[in-house]
């Protein structure tokens, strides 16, 4: 049995402990926070409905570029290989929309939550669906073209004020990793990325001096089959009023 002078110490220890943290007996009369669900904590809100503002790349993104015309893509000498063997005939094929190109494409995004715990990226161009999971978990055992894409905020806290603790997240960006991929292309025109390439993605949002809302995604390609370094880009998208102009255009299936 412990002694009573050892459970008096331990009584007047949780006392003390108790007085110097503020809430924190009420806080175990109320029982510990439910934490809040992704869809809830987010800091920033991508959903409704964004169109793609080519102001940089045309000559990649709004045409086909013709065939061996890689540049500012760190091709290695297999990768420059395999896109000078592009077949033209393939133009279209849904290998340009996967993952690791499809954000780059002229297209329309419809952005809404799945679940609390999904956020789902709908596009027009090539009527690709992505699934961006908090929730990830293993990876399924077969590769796709969208792959399986991991999700996670990445909250900017705001200091407090009066030297109070820091408040709630009011703004952050969303880090996305895709993994699990089918092998595809950066470009239409065959530039190949493998099945074993990671893309990490940032989503940030801001408003314009008019008021304009702004998606950006910044997109980082490794693949050490056939590129010698990262291949990043920088992709803005403008948010628009309603779906009114939603387009649909299937690629042609691999």
């Amino acid at each position: 049995m412990m002694p009573r002078y050892v459970v008096m110490a331990r009584a007047v220890l949780v006392l003390v402990v108790a007085a110097s943290v503020p809430g924190l007996v009420s806080a175990q009369a109320r029982g510990a926070p439910t934490p809040r669900s992704p869809k809830e904590a987010a800091p920033i809100d991508l959903s409704g409905n964004w169109v793609s503002l080519v102001t940089e790349d045309w000559r990649w993104r709004m045409v086909t570029p013709p065939k061996g015309d890689v540049a500012s893509v760190p091709l290695n000498p297999e990768g420059t290989k395999v896109a000078n063997a592009w077949d033209p005939a393939t133009d279209g094929s849904c290998l340009a929309y996967g993952a690791a190109g499809l954000m780059r494409m002229p297209t329309r995004l419809n952005i809404t939550w799945q679940d609390d715990r999904t956020i789902k990226i709908e596009t027009d161009a090539g009527q690709q669906t992505r699934l961006l999971r908090f929730d990830a978990g293993a990876a399924p055992a077969q590769r796709s073209l969208q792959g399986h894409s991991a999700a996670q905020w990445e909250p900017a806290p705001q200091p407090g004020r009066g030297g109070g603790p820091p408040q709630i997240p009011r703004f952050g960006n969303l880090k996305v990793t895709t993994t699990n991929l089918t092998a595809g292309w950066l470009r239409k025109n065959g530039v190949p990325y493998s099945e074993n390439a990671t893309v990490t993605e940032y989503f940030d949002r801001f408003k314009a001096p008019n008021d304009d809302e702004w998606l950006v995604v910044t997109t980082i390609v490794s693949d050490s089959k056939y590129l010698n370094q990262d291949f990043v880009t920088s992709t803005h998208f403008k948010k628009e009023p309603n779906g009114s102009k939603w387009s649909p255009s299937p690629c042609k299936p691999v």
